[in-house]
């Protein structure tokens, strides 16, 4: 039988552990950890990642951490890639999630019917303008469109650094630009849509084909533009803004401009693949991308994009959007017309003669 003073020192320690418990709750509430994130979720999923790897990296790590049962394993790929991947599986498909990368391929996608409806309940803390009205993708990133500069190489030889588009043209760039291929990137079809919003679609690729005579090479990543910049293979890299923070605190001397013309931007998006296997696994990690703790993992792994969540802290580093003259950048046209102007950019500007 229980003695008063067992029972009140077990009141104590009742007391105690629902302190304890209270404190807990509280903790996971302030850092951001989703709710859903009890460990009783099981399976393998694969997701196709198109930001950095390190960031994907400790994403699923974490992850996995808040869901002991279940494994998520991924595939870094490039936007264009991504989605030649995901059309040529339909029917089969092997990845659950398609996750990072700019918008506009995913509204291709949308349009092509590769992507299952899904609203994260974490959608809640993000702006309107950072995810598809319908619900078929949701962003967790922003970046802007610009330019990634040496700094050694300007100095050494004694050019002024660009701040336009028509910069780009001065013949004494030859062989000192880089920008990935449109067809296999996401950030150079973003490129490529940014200028035919901004100039018009006959004038853009009246640009292009004067721009090509100064490209070294296309590579088939668009984070590569950035890095051989940073290297000192190139002098001008045409990338996404944070690249030049990701590079400098790496080592590397390198400066960021944005075209005084204006720009576009990406929306790093995450969505749930059509016929997707394990679905509601791809929708708990969805779900914990877009929180505020799986957002802020980005500047832990060194990314240092603005992220969407209202309650997530951007990195200090993070261009803000006000830095660049914005377009007002259709992310639905840019979608619906990828296939054509990539098509049109193979047959007249990768094709001719520099």
């Amino acid at each position: 039988m229980l003695t008063k003073q067992h029972k009140k020192e077990g009141g104590k320690e009742m007391r105690r552990l629902l302190s304890l418990c209270t404190v807990v709750v509280a903790l996971i509430v302030l850092m951001g950890i989703p709710a859903n994130s009890a460990p009783k979720l099981s399976g393998t999923i694969l997701a196709y990642a198109g930001h950095q790897e390190e960031w994907a990296k400790l994403t699923v790590e974490e992850f996995e951490k808040l869901n002991p049962g279940a494994k998520v394993e991924f595939i870094r790929l490039s936007g264009g890639e991504a989605l030649a991947r995901i059309d040529a599986e339909k029917g089969r498909l092997q990845a659950s999630v398609w996750w990072g990368g700019p918008a506009d391929t995913f509204m291709a996608a949308k349009g092509q019917g590769l992507l299952e409806k899904y609203v994260s309940p974490e959608a809640a803390q993000i702006d309107g303008m950072f995810k598809d009205p319908d619900g078929f993708w949701t962003g967790f990133y922003v970046g802007i469109l610009g330019f990634t500069l040496n700094d050694r190489e300007f100095n050494r030889l004694g050019y002024t650094k660009p701040t336009s588009w028509n910069e780009l043209l001065d013949p004494k760039f030859k062989d000192l630009i880089v920008m990935a291929n449109p067809g296999t990137s996401g950030t150079a079809y973003t490129v490529l849509a940014t200028l035919v919003q901004l100039m018009g679609e006959d004038e853009a690729f009246a640009y292009l084909k004067q721009l090509h005579k100064n490209v070294q090479q296309y590579p088939t990543s668009g984070s590569a533009a950035g890095r051989m910049a940073g290297l000192g293979e190139v002098a001008v890299g045409i990338d996404f803004g944070h690249a030049v923070p990701q590079l400098a605190k790496q080592g590397y001397p390198v400066s960021g401009s944005y075209p005084k013309e204006g720009t576009g931007y990406e929306i790093g998006a995450v969505a749930l693949l059509k016929d997707a296997p394990n679905p509601e696994l791809g929708k708990a990690f969805i779900d914990f991308v877009l929180s505020k703790y799986g957002q802020e993992l980005g500047e832990k792994a060194g990314a240092y994009q603005l992220l969407t969540n209202k309650t997530a802290l951007s990195p200090s580093v993070a261009i803000p959007l006000s830095q660049a003259k914005l377009l007002n950048y259709d992310f639905e046209w840019a979608g619906r017309n990828r296939a054509r102007l990539v098509e049109r950019w193979n047959s007249e500007v990768f094709s001719s003669k520099k």
